[in-house]
């Protein structure tokens, strides 16, 4: 599925780092030009093939 500003998004786990993000939820605000996800749940990016999450 191909994500865009807008989708909302649950994170499951952010590869490489602790479960502080699992089950956060937001909504995609910018994607960075290496196509990584920026959003409402916090200052980390999600990032496509790496890390776990869902479209919601």
């Amino acid at each position: 599925m191909e994500i865009e500003i807008g989708t909302k998004i649950r994170i499951n786990h952010l590869k490489d780092e602790n479960d502080l993000y699992d089950g956060k939820e937001g909504i995609v605000e910018h994607i960075d030009s290496i196509g990584q996800l920026w959003g409402t749940w916090g200052s980390l990016a999600v990032i496509p093939d790496v890390d776990d999450y869902e479209v919601i």
